[in-house]
């Protein structure tokens, strides 16, 4: 194609910057880069899926009843690339966030692997941030604001006036401006949420793995929170990974929706694409046919395999 141009060119005398903007537009598009591979993950239901379900108030043995050898997931494969906001949707126990936690290096799998940027994950690391469901866990209530969100920083040793400044932008990017000195106490649950959201950035990882950030808030600060995290992502480009079990949520805020079945024995049934551009309003009428088209594969999934009934709670019947 290069060497057709030049002949044009020098034929015609084209100017050549005229040719090299002609040159661009049959360039091959850059390939998305895969950031996490997931390779046939299978991992048994332990001790550590019991302590897990138990801090989301779910009880293991209505899932795992006469079957404590079985698996929360099995042969689970996905594909995420640099800069998707994904989302896990399923119902309540069936393994999103023991995935999570496994991409977030915190549980080892039983079989199969979990790739970063082609490397294994062992470990936690510095490149993965991480959003718990509770706000009131995760940040510590005897540091105010600036200290909580600089924490990461300190402990990486970056200089004091930098994580400073670092920190003030990160404040800043999630509407926390003029509240730097007060302290968990003194805030709401939708502020606190926001100041782990803003440690997480401040140590500016390449993913934000999030569980359930904005489960526990009311709908108007769920909303306004959801808002705010579609414009980080925006933003910054950085790869998201989000666990809810919230069928609007899903829609309202993901590229790709990963579904998935029931545990034991879950898998992810159904990878969908979400084809509407931000921002969304979900009383648009494609997008709420969109969106029962979801609830329809979400039950469909729910009921695929697994001992668990119906999660009422996670179709949003």
């Amino acid at each position: 194609m290069a060497e057709a141009i030049s002949k044009v060119n020098s034929s015609h005398s084209i100017p050549k910057v005229q040719v090299e903007n002609v040159a661009k537009q049959y360039e091959e598009p850059k390939k998305k880069q895969t950031k996490v591979k997931v390779e046939n993950l299978t991992k048994q239901f332990d001790e550590e899926n019991k302590e897990l379900l138990f801090s989301k108030n779910i009880n293991p043995d209505a899932i795992f009843e006469d079957d404590e050898d079985g698996y929360v997931l099995k042969n689970v494969s996905l594909n995420i690339e640099e800069g998707e906001f994904i989302i896990f949707l399923g119902a309540s126990g069936c393994g999103k966030s023991t995935l999570l936690n496994i991409i977030a290096g915190f549980l080892d799998t039983t079989e199969g692997r979990v790739l970063l940027d082609g490397k294994e994950i062992k470990k936690p690391g510095p490149e993965r941030g991480v959003v718990f469901q509770s706000a009131e866990s995760a940040i510590f209530p005897w540091l105010n604001v600036q200290k909580n969100v600089e924490y990461g920083l300190k402990v990486q040793r970056v200089d004091r006036k930098k994580r400073k400044q670092i920190a003030a932008d990160a404040i800043a990017l999630v509407g926390l401006s003029g509240h730097e000195k007060k302290y968990p106490s003194e805030l709401s649950g939708g502020m606190r949420q926001r100041v782990q959201i803003a440690r997480s950035i401040a140590s500016n990882p390449e993913i934000l793995i999030m569980d359930e950030p904005f489960g526990a808030l009311d709908a108007q600060t769920r909303r306004t929170l959801q808002d705010e995290l579609i414009s980080i992502w925006k933003k910054t480009g950085k790869t998201i990974l989000f666990v809810t079990h919230d069928l609007q949520e899903a829609v309202y805020l993901g590229q790709k929706i990963c579904i998935f079945s029931a545990a034991p024995n879950a898998n992810i049934v159904y990878q969908e694409e979400v084809p509407f551009d931000y921002p969304r309003d979900p009383e648009n009428q494609e997008i709420a046919e969109y969106t029962t088209q979801i609830h329809a594969k979400l039950e469909q999934a729910i009921n695929a395999h697994g001992k668990v009934p119906v999660d009422k709670s996670a179709v949003g019947i």
